[in-house]
């Protein structure tokens, strides 16, 4: 929880230097935007979370990203098929994507950098197959549906707060209660801290962990089609490039160790703000800055994972100091 909190502070610190150097940057239009931005992520964060958290990971978030938000607009628009059938098609696709993932990883004991390498090059490749390399989009159809991603909730004049931030809430709520009220977010837990010690304890690991995979590709379909109806158009050969790098960078920054067995959702969320604001201030207060924006992703992605090995040993050697102490 310490480290929830520094994150945050991190996260207000940056915020009021952004806002000092652009006033522009807490303008409503631009508070909006961040809102919507952060809650299309945080879906995404929180999916990869849960792999993380089962000492896993997934490198093909953006992929799945890229063939649900294509396939959508091209099954509706170009081959007129039912939107709706269309929709349940596009979150079953993504639930059985995470389902052959976690196959693949609990039966074939395949590493899940590979699998879901893999999957990153095999979905966006599909993709750009059936579509052509054509660009999709919806034109000026459907915009009832689009409401989901593009409409909000006012608050007062000129200030709304983006429905898909009720979405992100609902899913968190959701996967809060399970990872911390249920005893199989427990197993999940467990499994990450010692794989191990949980199959002795008579988890069913392999269940658990593919568990973990589906409910990440799912709502990384889910992700897509919202970023495709927010935006209204997707190029195979760019949308959800390097999406997969927020996520894990998010859920790292969020508390989520890359070993494995721990990791809070409130965490991931306010990691994903955190790298959107700082986006956001590269933008409008550092403009020469711009393009160095992978280069920021990665520094902190680095930076969590040299925090959190500190950390480790910071708590090993504090546990057999006690030990000893103890002891002796």
């Amino acid at each position: 929880m310490k480290r929830v909190l520094g994150i945050f502070v991190l996260l207000m610190v940056v915020y009021i230097i952004t806002a000092i150097i652009n006033p522009n940057f807490v303008g409503a239009y631009n508070q909006e935007n961040l809102i919507r931005r952060t809650s299309l992520f945080g879906i995404l964060g929180i999916g990869v979370a849960l792999v993380i958290i089962t000492g896993g990971i997934d490198l093909s978030l953006g992929s799945v990203v890229c063939l649900v938000g294509v396939g959508v607009p091209w099954l509706i628009t170009d081959q007129g098929w039912s939107p709706w059938i269309v929709l349940i098609l596009a979150i079953v696709i993504s639930m059985l994507i995470g389902l052959s993932h976690g196959l693949l990883i609990t039966k074939l004991r395949l590493q899940p950098f590979i699998v879901t390498l893999c999957g990153l090059l095999i979905y966006r490749g599909v993709t750009r197959g059936f579509t052509g390399d054509q660009t999709a989009g919806f034109g000026n159809d459907l915009k009832g549906l689009r409401w989901i991603a593009t409409g909000e909730i006012p608050l007062f004049p000129g200030f709304g707060i983006p429905f898909p931030a009720v979405i992100l809430i609902v899913i968190a709520i959701a996967v809060g209660i399970f990872l911390n009220r249920t005893i199989y977010g427990r197993y999940l837990l467990a499994l990450g801290n010692n794989e191990e010690a949980a199959k002795f304890s008579g988890i069913n690991t392999d269940r658990m962990i593919t568990l973990a995979y589906v409910i990440c590709s799912g709502l990384a379909g889910l992700a897509g089609l919202l970023f495709v109806l927010d935006l209204n158009l997707a190029q195979p050969v760019d949308f959800g490039n390097f999406y997969e790098l927020y996520a894990i960078a998010a859920a790292v920054l969020g508390g989520c160790s890359l070993r494995g067995g721990s990791g809070t959702i409130i965490g991931v969320i306010i990691g994903t703000a955190l790298l959107r604001v700082l986006r956001n201030m590269m933008n409008m207060a550092f403009l020469g800055f711009q393009r160095a924006e992978f280069a920021v992703i990665g520094a902190v992605i680095l930076g969590g994972v040299i925090v959190d090995e500190l950390a480790k040993r910071a708590v090993a050697r504090k546990r057999a100091a006690q030990k000893q102490k103890q002891e002796g």
